[in-house]
């Protein structure tokens, strides 16, 4: 049979953690059909000679619901050869989205130039569908969803008939193909639960076949009994944990990391199915408020802002934080990545100690002015990981790496603020920098934790290696070359290596530039 397309004489890296070896690959109707030696007269061809063809890399770990619809190129992942993506992690997803918590992302929804017309799962896929993607995906069910909007941001337990109302929204979700749950419990209203609430959720995912994937309780002065946590879920409902963007948050707590791992090799020991993943950096990046303690957030966005406002609270807020944040370069180590205000753009790149020097006040009152003046939709690098520590976690046997990003562009609607250089950076920097440079990983490894694992993890049976009869999701690129450029003051900076990158047999990256092609499809779990 004749192929589209043979690439021929790349050096093969299955994605199974194999050796490497040379050989050709043939594609037709969107499939590898032959892997191998491969006769010349087969079908037209593209010399790869000198380059690596892996699989498409996947995501495990993105923030894309939204910035899909505003914006199906998707430039900034497959830019960097990532060929699906898993959305709807720390308990935030497109689905479901009634209540309280539809009015409280509308304004999000706004700022990309959107407007919610689906009520469900297959109605939010038809419209990701219907525009047009560059990239596979595939969501999660947010906790943080189903719980606002059914009972909104109240802090306390859901009564019955709450209850009863989130583990259906969750059911219908994974009867349209959702692929799980998550939580992210540092996060309102996910830190309001109970872990009760979140096993007998977890439930309900298990018998779908679901992943649990959780943004953990604490990362830092709490991580311990966190970890502790996520297992009991996984074995007591006998459900697959994910562990998200693993790390030891503060220097206080980068002492912890053996224990961590501990716990989670016990627990894997005692057959609990438990994987984490994590990207290549050391920098955190989320809501400027999660500086805030906990009760700052209760009851949504116009009690949190009213709480900004009063000055005894605020004299309580900056009580709290100190305490925890008590040195001055704490405040150094955090970056304003985004707003929404012309007025504050010039503070996007500048730390919080910054900003207070300009404003003449204290870095704190400087962040609750700025989140008055932006109505809270400000985001943040926050500098508090170590790179000891995570050369450690990226050797552990079941990590997987995941961006913890959106897809954005470098122009067009998703271009905002300054975010994270994981946005246009993370695959290329494992390969360059941690595989080429340091030697930390050999490639095949490497390449498998970005391929085979997450498919594996996910059960997404079709992708994930270089085999005959799986989906052409494929990246080509230069092994000497590969090196990630975005950086923390620039992040819109392409990587560079990358050649080419076909999503369902058709090319999205030639030479290195995007097509313009948009052959990404919904991934639905038993579609």
């Amino acid at each position: 049979m004749t192929a589209d397309l043979i690439l021929r004489g790349g050096t093969v890296v299955d994605g199974t953690g194999a050796p490497a070896y040379r050989g050709d690959v043939a594609i037709r109707g969107g499939r590898i059909t032959a892997v191998g030696a491969i006769d010349p007269c087969e079908g037209p061809e593209l010399d790869v000679s000198g380059m690596v063809v892996c699989p498409g890399f996947i995501d495990l770990h993105a923030h894309s619901e939204f910035t899909l619809l505003a914006d199906g190129r998707a430039w900034g992942k497959i830019l960097q050869g990532v060929t699906t993506e898993v959305s709807g992690n720390c308990g935030l997803s497109a689905v479901p989205l009634l209540g309280e918590a539809r009015r409280q992302r509308a304004e999000d929804l706004r700022d990309l130039g959107l407007t919610q017309t689906w009520e469900d799962f297959a109605g939010f896929a038809r419209r990701l569908e219907d525009q047009g993607i560059a990239v596979n995906f595939c969501t999660l069910v947010g906790h943080g969803n189903l719980r606002a909007s059914v009972m909104g941001y109240a802090n306390r337990p859901p009564d019955g008939r709450e209850m009863q109302e989130m583990s259906r929204l969750l059911e219908d979700a994974l009867k349209a193909g959702a692929w799980g749950l998550s939580t992210g419990l540092i996060y309102l209203p996910g830190a309001y639960a109970e872990t009760g609430e979140i096993m007998a959720l977890a439930r309900v995912a298990r018998s779908h076949g679901g992943l649990y994937a959780t943004h953990l309780r604490s990362e830092g002065d709490q991580l311990l009994e966190a970890i502790t946590e996520a297992i009991r879920i996984g074995e007591e409902a006998g459900i697959r944990v994910q562990i998200s963007h693993l790390k030891t948050a503060g220097d206080r707590n980068w002492r912890k990391l053996p224990d961590a791992l501990r716990l989670i090799r016990e627990a894997r020991e005692r057959g609990a199915d438990v994987a984490a993943d994590r990207y290549p950096y050391t920098a955190a990046s989320t809501d400027l408020d999660a500086i805030l303690p906990a009760w700052a957030y209760e009851g949504g966005r116009a009690a949190e802002l009213a709480r900004l406002k009063d000055p005894d609270t605020r004299a309580r807020l900056t009580e709290e934080i100190l305490a925890s944040h008590p040195r001055r370069d704490d405040w150094e180590r955090v970056l304003i990545a985004s707003v929404r205000t012309e007025e504050n753009r010039s503070l996007e790149g500048r730390t919080l100690a910054e900003a207070g020097a300009l404003r003449g006040c204290p870095p704190w009152e400087a962040l609750y002015e700025l989140l008055l003046e932006e109505d809270l939709q400000a985001m943040g690098i926050f500098f508090s990981m170590s790179e000891e520590n995570l050369r450690e976690i990226l050797r552990q046997p079941y990590l997987m790496i995941g961006s913890d990003s959106s897809a954005r562009a470098t122009d067009g609607p998703t271009r905002q603020g300054k975010p994270h250089p994981r946005t246009f950076g993370t695959f290329p920097r494992v390969l360059g920098r941690f595989v080429r440079n340091e030697r930390l990983l050999p490639l095949e490894l490497a390449v498998a934790m970005m391929t085979s694992r997450p498919a594996a993890r996910l059960g997404l049976d079709d992708r994930g290696v270089v085999q005959e009869g799986k989906s052409a999701d494929l990246v080509v690129f230069n092994p000497e070359a590969i090196r990630d450029r975005a950086t923390y003051e620039d992040p819109y900076q392409a990587p560079e290596g990358i050649r080419h990158v076909f999503v369902n047999g058709s090319v999205v990256v030639r030479d290195g530039a995007p097509t313009g092609a948009r052959p990404g499809r919904v991934l639905r779990k038993g579609g």
